[in-house]
């Protein structure tokens, strides 16, 4: 958080001496950084909350609200910026202090990675979601301010277009990753299923067990870090309750071990003989 807010001061003095367009979109993409990291902060700390009385399967689409929030802002701030390049297109202004913007972006290029790499040393540690998408986002942040550096380059040279055609090109990739975010949210929120190959495999670990007969009415989602998975289990209709009961317990077992994060299965036990009934009907 220390390094962003850094770079945020180093920008925003950039910009004020050089009047640059690009370079307000970068001071922009960094506000959104600290923002969305500290949203990310408040936000999981309420959804790594266990699940209560209330909330009987956890409170992980908190995260996904946040990031429907999230994206509406970078979308509006990303309009904005495009806006503003289009006007420096009509009415060009000769860029002063170019050095110093040059100097910057190569102090925030240092203090982007030195980020990433501690993200990257989180995420070994704690597998986190969050922490991998927001590491992902300040990759791109990188490219970002190597654009920015190219375009500050090119009207220092006398490329006059340079400036608010970046602008731009800097608000068609925020708009860009505003719209991952937003399909991201949408998709938890929404309860899509799992990948196919992660259904695939839970199956196949399911009906690898030698008591399972087949496997039937899966059903998958995914709320903040847990999986939520459900499915029917096709058993010997002689098959004594406990003998049913520890079946499904390590077809869990085996699924569990299958996915890193929680995983939370429910499985209903079948008689084979009513499942194959009820395929055939």
């Amino acid at each position: 958080m220390l390094m962003v807010s850094l770079m945020i001061a180093t920008k925003c003095w950039a910009w004020l001496s050089s009047g640059s367009a690009v370079m307000l979109g970068s001071l922009t993409d960094s506000m959104l950084d600290i923002s969305a990291s500290m949203m990310s902060f408040l936000v999981l700390s309420y959804a790594l909350r266990p699940a209560d009385d209330d909330h009987r399967f956890g409170h992980g689409k908190a995260e996904a609200l946040a990031g429907l929030g999230q994206a509406a802002f970078i979308a509006g701030s990303a309009c904005l910026l495009a806006f503003h390049g289009v006007e420096r297109i009509f009415n060009p202004v000769e860029l002063g202090q170019s050095l110093l913007g040059v100097w910057v972006s190569l102090f925030a290029i240092v203090c982007t990675l030195l980020v990433v790499f501690v993200q990257h040393q989180v995420v070994k540690r704690t597998q986190s979601i969050a922490v991998k998408a927001d590491a992902l986002h300040y990759k791109g942040d990188i490219l970002l301010n190597i654009a920015v550096l190219i375009a500050i380059l090119l009207s220092y040279y006398g490329v006059q277009y340079a400036d608010p055609i970046f602008a731009i090109g800097v608000a068609v990739y925020l708009l860009y990753n505003c719209w991952d975010i937003a399909k991201e949210s949408a998709d938890h929120l929404m309860d899509k299923e799992l990948p196919d190959d992660e259904k695939t495999e839970i199956v196949l670990l399911a009906s690898s067990h030698e008591d399972v007969f087949g496997v039937h009415e899966l059903r998958t989602r995914q709320s903040g870090k847990v999986k939520f998975i459900q499915l029917h289990l096709e058993l010997d209709d002689n098959l004594p309750l406990i003998r049913a009961h520890h079946v499904a317990d390590e077809v869990v077992q085996s699924i569990e071990a299958a996915f890193e994060g929680e995983v939370d299965v429910l499985i209903h036990q079948d008689p084979v003989s009513l499942a194959v009934n009820a395929n055939a009907s």
